[in-house]
């Protein structure tokens, strides 16, 4: 395995000191970039995210394009209820079609538990693939959804702003919300420890839908799963959990063995570093609409973030993915107001 070149993501994990923060995307490998658009107008999304080579190329186009300091592979969250026997459809600009969905006793227990990762091998592929292309030159980021935000699509069979229906099924019958979500704990766990083994450097948790949940319902029904996720994987690699629009558990989240918690745009990195303590290092939290803003002001606003939130155990990012019309430039001058600081 190559040296790594350029380690500073993996010490911002580890709390040791830096010299400046590193700084990566969210959906860096994607829609905003012309190279992206010309692969996705010849082939559709999954087979992107299935085509190994497909894959690693476009993991590679924001490292060679915009320059971060990590690569994160080119997946897809919903490649876990795939792997479980669940069709997923996905329509450009139309977002992710689960034609069927889990409401009963019966369909929980028909999901594919056992060996359920062994059917997202082309993720592994991908993984040592763009390890080897990659050189070194910067830290692989692996990935998976977060066990509420996978039972979200799961039951509601669709994005929705408000899940309700999923809300329902685990309010209305707890038991097998508490099945289900064990059930793609254990497939995630599975599935995250074989892309270390393929070359993830370290590993990010996306609970993309936990904000809707309250604080008590978050323990409940989100909070056990990412705790189990972090205990398996953190003794292989650094652990980032990002449970976005759920502020109020960064003190719990702290209390895990995570490495890192993710922030969106809405906690201040003051409140954010008062709740989180010293000893587990902070990453975002830029508001992705913020990119859309001349790139001198871009640059302004990045510097009084990093100001916000210290060098140290700190890692730049956005608040959320990046926005599909983001000038190329600007989503450069982001990197680079990081790496002038």
């Amino acid at each position: 395995m190559a040296e790594l070149k350029n380690p500073l993501l993996l010490q911002a994990l580890r709390g040791e000191k830096v010299s400046r923060p590193p700084v990566w995307m969210m959906r860096q490998a994607g829609r905003y970039l012309p190279e992206y658009i010309a692969i996705r107008n010849r082939y559709d999304f999954f087979t992107r995210v299935q085509t190994p080579e497909l894959a690693c190329e476009i993991t590679l186009q924001p490292i060679n394009i915009i320059q971060p300091d990590a690569a994160i592979i080119f997946s897809d969250i919903l490649v876990i209820p795939q792997a479980m026997g669940l069709e997923v459809q996905l329509e450009e600009n139309k977002g992710p079609i689960l034609p069927t969905t889990i409401s009963t006793e019966k369909d929980v227990a028909n999901l594919q538990v056992d060996n359920a990762e062994e059917n997202l091998h082309y993720v592994y592929s991908a993984l040592e693939l763009t390890k080897r292309e990659l050189n070194g030159r910067v830290p692989l980021i692996g990935f998976a959804g977060a066990p509420f935000t996978i039972l979200c699509y799961m039951v509601e069979g669709k994005g929705s702003k408000t899940f309700d229906k999923a809300k329902q099924f685990c309010f209305t019958t707890p038991a097998l919300a508490h099945s289900l979500l064990q059930k793609i704990t254990d497939v995630t766990i599975a599935y995250l420890k074989r892309q270390v083994a393929a070359g993830a450097d370290c590993v990010q948790v996306f609970d993309s839908w936990s904000g809707l949940l309250s604080p008590d319902d978050f323990t409940e029904f989100a909070f056990p799963y990412l705790r189990q996720i972090c205990a398996a994987l953190s003794p292989l690699c650094p652990v980032i959990l990002f449970p976005k629009g759920s502020h109020y558990a960064i003190p719990q989240i702290a209390g895990t063995t995570a490495s890192a918690i993710g922030l969106d745009w809405c906690t201040t990195p003051q409140q954010a570093r008062k709740l989180a303590g010293d000893n587990i290092t902070l990453q975002g939290n830029f508001d992705p609409t913020k990119l859309l803003m001349p790139r001198a002001e871009i640059k302004k606003e990045v510097r009084k973030m990093i100001d916000a939130f210290g060098v140290q155990r700190y890692i730049a990012n956005l608040g959320h993915g990046i926005l599909p019309h983001v000038p190329v430039d600007n989503a450069r001058a982001f990197v680079d107001a990081v790496k002038e600081y």
